[in-house]
């Protein structure tokens, strides 16, 4: 029996190898559908201000502020973001985001309701508590918030004072995502992070405290010099916090887009085989400790609403990743900020500069963007089910947006090898991605990604 058991789990691990090799390229991470690839110039705040206009009286909608500084420059990290120590610029980015919720808000025609407000970046505690105080009057004042909008920041542990902490909340934070990434000494010299374990548990006290309901914190794979007993070693120590959610991301390596990204030795980055083996040994530690699977790379606990909303189907994804958020529009504020409504996608001016004087001048500071066609939205759904199910119903979707052109014979036919190895099955119309399969999801949604470039640079690695 043993003989037997060894002789099975050796095919599985040449099955594997051999679809890591076969399959591993760079792909988009589907985090919208089109990918932001797709935006042109085309699109500009002219543009967004009519989107705007077309919100109805009442129709709730979401917000996403951008705040592109941090203390210091982590290699490892894609974020539009850069060093700042003066004060001052960090207080006139926040005098002009109010600038722009007022433009956003005057496009609206009215104070709309909001039910969701992420903080992300950069590092937003790298607010001063004053700054923070003024972010939320401008908010408040261009805005009508829920009485129970679920308020949720981006958090740097290393920064962090309970001050801060306590100022979020007397504004209504009730959800915390701490970056982490990983807790190894050498992985954190290798990406310029210095983050000990008791920084970490220091801020997941405070949020506590501070009556925050959900906390999250992120975990990264793939990471220099990082191997399996480094990554196994973090989670033993963060499941200790019993965080609501675990965000476990494969580290993007993309210098050419990421300049600083080059300070990082290539030769110390783990090679497919080990980032595949990384993410699946974390996936199993996590479901040991009694957290969900949650699409392909988040872990909740039972109680939490992220885990909620994948079992019953309601689960959805956005540039922030998995969400249980199901607003039609999300207005972005700040440089490089993404917003859509049911018309489309535009992303602010990149470049900081850029952006403070689009706004300084009273314009919206759209850069481009993208308005979707009919079978832009069709194929938007079929990926965003495949990456929150596992399995979409095409008949479905072209009953609520009409039968696509080609009844997506080409996307169906490119599904063709990954359904031959086992990793998708697909039976009138009805499209599943196998256990074998999730870790490939992606694969199945660039089948129906109509635009999609396979030697693109853009992307990081699937795997």
């Amino acid at each position: 029996m043993l003989e037997s058991d060894a002789c099975a789990g050796t095919r599985r691990h040449l099955r594997t190898a051999s679809l890591i090799a076969r399959y591993d390229a760079n792909l988009p991470r589907y985090t919208s559908y089109p990918t932001a690839a797709r935006f042109t110039p085309d699109v500009g705040g002219e543009d967004w201000a009519q989107w705007l206009g077309q919100v109805g009286p009442d129709e709730t909608i979401s917000l996403y502020v951008h705040i592109p500084f941090c203390k210091t420059l982590c290699w490892y990290c894609a974020c539009n973001t850069r060093a700042v120590n003066r004060a001052e610029t960090i207080s006139s980015y926040v005098e002009l985001l109010a600038r722009e919720a007022q433009l956003a808000a005057g496009a609206l025609g009215r104070r709309q309701r909001v039910a969701r407000l992420h903080l992300g970046g950069g590092t937003p505690n790298m607010l001063a508590t004053e700054d923070l105080d003024a972010l939320f009057t401008a908010l408040n004042a261009a805005f009508d918030f829920a009485p129970d909008a679920e308020i949720a920041a981006e958090l740097d542990p290393a920064g962090l004072t309970q001050a801060w902490v306590a100022a979020a909340a007397r504004h209504g934070l009730n959800r915390v995502s701490l970056g982490v990434q990983d807790l190894s000494p050498k992985v954190q010299r290798a990406i310029n992070r210095i983050e000990p374990f008791e920084v970490v548990a220091r801020a997941a006290g405070w949020a506590r405290e501070a009556g925050v309901r959900s906390l999250n914190l992120d975990l990264m794979y793939g990471l220099p010099l990082q191997g399996r007993n480094d990554l196994l070693a973090t989670l033993e120590q963060v499941v200790t916090l019993r965080p609501d959610r675990i965000a476990l991301f494969g580290y993007a390596h993309v210098p050419w887009m990421k300049p600083h990204q080059k300070l990082i030795n290539e030769a110390d980055l783990p090679g497919p085989a080990e980032r595949f083996a990384q993410s699946q040994a974390a996936a199993a530690f996590l479901m040991g400790a009694g957290y969900e699977a949650v699409g392909l790379d988040h872990f909740a606990l039972p109680h939490d609403s992220l885990a909620i909303a994948a079992r019953s189907g309601r689960l959805h994804r956005n540039f922030q990743g998995y969400t249980t958020d199901d607003a039609t529009t999300l207005i972005g504020l700040g440089a490089s900020s993404i917003g859509r409504s049911a018309r489309g996608y535009v992303q602010n001016h990149t470049v900081e500069r850029d952006w403070r004087r689009a706004v300084s001048e009273g314009q919206l500071p759209v850069a481009r963007g993208l308005e979707m066609t009919t079978d832009d939205h069709r194929r938007a759904e079929v990926i965003e089910r495949l990456m929150c199910d596992f399995a979409v119903l095409l008949p479905a979707i072209e009953r609520r947006h009409g039968p696509a052109p080609d009844r997506f014979s080409a996307a169906l036919s490119r599904l063709e090898p990954l359904i031959e190895d086992g990793l998708v099955t697909c039976a009138d119309g009805a499209i599943s991605v196998t256990e074998l399969g999730r870790p490939f999801v992606r694969l199945a949604c660039a089948a129906f990604d109509a635009s999609l470039e396979p030697s693109s640079g853009r992307h990081g690695r699937m795997i």
